[in-house]
């Protein structure tokens, strides 16, 4: 993924404006939210014409720009033949945005799902201004989660300390990275900084100036200021940090971030066909932008520098210096369109719906000190099979095609193990062991497991999962032993349990598992009928991948009977046999257990890997 130099930064996730405000006044990290918004008296909405509609500054947004033809609803625009007059109205001061919302200035919330979660008491709190979620809009690719060298998976986050921004979304990216790791917030340490960027009080130079600071959550100029770029590691030349790199990033946990648009309840009910209008327009400019922007990046687009243009316009100069950069802010998001938004609140077994966001989304609000109470939200009531979707819109396929091609991204897995650089792009990994001679692998002995699998795969839904069989080397050791012995190539010499070897004249050390495949492959130990190590180690390799594929197989029926979805693109079995044994030189069964295992291993694969689509859903 290339990243713009400005602004693919996700600013509304910081909402500079709003945590400026919410930051120095969190002084304890229980700080409820109702405490920032204030006192105040819910109005009514009776500015409806124009009626305000906020946005903030990221790149779903620029379609909101792009259906109303500008800050005001221009003729001839998607919005303009939709029969709306609509006033755009900044809104990175997400508190501020909450007042108007109870004031009656807008019946509209613009915000990350989390966000609406962390407001979700204060806009529970009257029947007219309970919010009914209308529209989703986008997932994030642009926010990353840097660490230093030391760490190499999310699990090593345990016992360390992780600064961020107080109160942004990369709050709720770090609830998700800790659930996925099996971790808790106690289990880390926290450091909050006033700023998510630009100013001293920000992750990215607490990174710089306090070393004992062990990973910090940023937006993507941040992180390539630290590391280089997303698959590299800083040198510690040009602003870098040496060793500095991306331990996870939303452009592989995918279904963390998400934007949204909540209205009031009296609004949506007295309104419907208004707003059915508004998310209708919305999801058609989404349709058309995703069309230009193929055009502008193949033999480019007048139209679509017009929107670029338009949006440098509306967020300004110094938010996006370039029209380069508000093609980056665009390039930052995934949009969810039309299949998206049916799925996200309508389609039952979706992870990454409406349903088990919310309950995630209240479960950090509360269990965070936000909110004192849990305050759904409503999910869209629209009616997505109407003539006002159905009629109106073209990229409406609801069938999920598969996410991956499988072959590339058994390929890239088997490149990834051949060059050692599996261990580099693993982003989590956690296994399952078994008896000798096991093959089924059922729900009720592994369940637990299976739904670990299922949840991360839907979370990261960029990241492939690769199931790998395990073997124990044991059995080949010993017909390598007696194979190299009949030979008299291999010469034993010590006491049980103390043996030492050398293969002619120089010292052979069974624990180094590497080597002896090696010599194996090599036809060192061929050539004696009773001993095959060569044929041993090829039956533990086809053994093995059995045993993935029979995990697999288990997995994906777990799946189906809970009604949930899964990918089958996106988890693929591979046999590894004895090559990386948990314990090389096992002395006795249990030891030997020990290598029998599935490892389940997230993975960063290349773009090339994934099959284009317009819409994540």
């Amino acid at each position: 993924m290339n990243f713009p130099r400005t602004v693919r930064m996700r600013v509304h996730c910081t909402l500079l404006s709003i945590f400026a405000i919410l930051a120095p006044t969190l002084a304890a990290q229980d700080q409820l939210f109702s405490q920032l918004v204030g006192p105040g008296n819910v109005g009514s909405v009776t500015q409806t014409s124009p009626l305000t509609v906020p946005y903030i500054t990221w790149g779903g947004d620029m379609a909101t720009f792009y259906a109303n033809g500008g800050v005001s609803t221009q003729s001839g625009s998607i919005f303009g033949r939709q029969g709306l007059n609509l006033r755009l109205a900044a809104g990175d001061d997400f508190v501020q945005q909450v007042r108007d919302y109870r004031a009656g200035k807008s019946p509209f919330l613009r915000g990350t799902y989390r966000m609406m979660g962390l407001a979700s008491e204060v806009i529970g709190s009257d029947p007219r201004t309970k919010g009914v979620m209308i529209l989703q809009m986008t997932w994030s690719a642009g926010d990353h989660l840097v660490s230093r060298e030391t760490l190499r998976t999310v699990s090593d986050l345990q016992g360390k300390t992780i600064a961020l921004q107080r109160g942004g979304p990369h709050v709720g990216m770090l609830d998700d990275v800790l659930k996925s790791a099996q971790l808790t917030w106690k289990d880390v340490r926290v450091v909050w900084t006033k700023d998510l960027t630009g100013s001293q009080d920000s992750p990215a130079e607490l990174f710089r100036k306090r070393p004992e600071i062990d990973a910090v959550f940023t937006i993507t100029p941040d992180m390539l200021g630290l590391t280089g770029g997303l698959n590299t590691a800083g040198t510690g030349a040009e602003g870098t940090v040496k060793g500095a790199r991306v331990l996870v990033s939303t452009a592989q946990l995918s279904r963390s971030i998400t934007d949204v648009y909540v209205c009031r309840k009296d609004f949506y009910d007295a309104n419907k066909e208004l707003v059915t209008k508004f998310v209708a327009g919305y999801l058609k400019a989404c349709e058309e932008v995703i069309d230009l922007k193929k055009k502008y990046e193949t033999a480019g687009s007048p139209e679509y520098t017009r929107l670029l243009t338009l949006s440098q316009e509306i967020y300004g100069k110094t938010t996006i210096p370039t029209l380069e950069d508000a093609h980056g802010l665009l390039s930052d998001c995934t949009f969810t369109g039309y299949p998206g938004n049916v799925a996200f609140f309508t389609e039952k077994g979706n992870l990454s719906g409406f349903e088990p966001f919310q309950k995630s989304a209240l479960d950090l609000a509360v269990g965070q000190g936000y909110a004192k109470e849990r305050m759904a939200l409503f999910p869209s009531g629209l009616d997505y099979n109407s003539p006002a979707f159905k009629n109106y819109l073209t990229k409406t396929d609801l069938n999920r095609q598969e996410r991956f091609r499988a072959e590339a991204v058994r390929n890239e897995i088997e490149l990834l193990t051949s060059g050692g650089t599996l261990s580099e792009n693993t982003i989590l990994s956690f296994t399952i062991n078994f008896e000798p001679n096991q093959t089924e692998f059922t729900a009720e002995q592994y369940g637990g497991e299976f739904q670990r699998v299922v949840e991360t795969a839907q979370r990261f839904g960029n990241a492939v999962i690769a199931v790998r069989g395990h073997a124990d080397p044991t059995k080949t050791l010993l017909d390598l032993v007696r194979a190299g012995t009949q030979k008299g190539i291999l010469k034993q010499s010590g006491s049980r349990g103390n043996y030492s070897y050398s293969l002619q004249g120089r010292p052979l050390n069974l624990e180094r598992t590497e080597e002896l495949v090696k010599l194996i492959e090599g036809g060192a130990f061929d050539g004696v009928a009773e001993y095959r190590p060569r044929e041993t180690m090829q039956a533990a390799l086809n053994l093995s991948r059995n045993r993935a594929e029979s995990v697999l197989t288990s997995l994906i029926n777990y799946a189906r009977s809970k009604g949930l979805n899964i990918d089958q693109s996106q988890v693929q079995p591979v046999g590894v046999g004895i090559r990386e044994p948990f314990l090389a030189k096992p002395s006795n069964m249990d030891e030997a257990k020990q290598n029998m295992r599935v490892e389940f291993r997230v993975l960063r694969v290349t773009a090339e890997a994934a099959k284009p689509t317009d819409f994540d859903f």
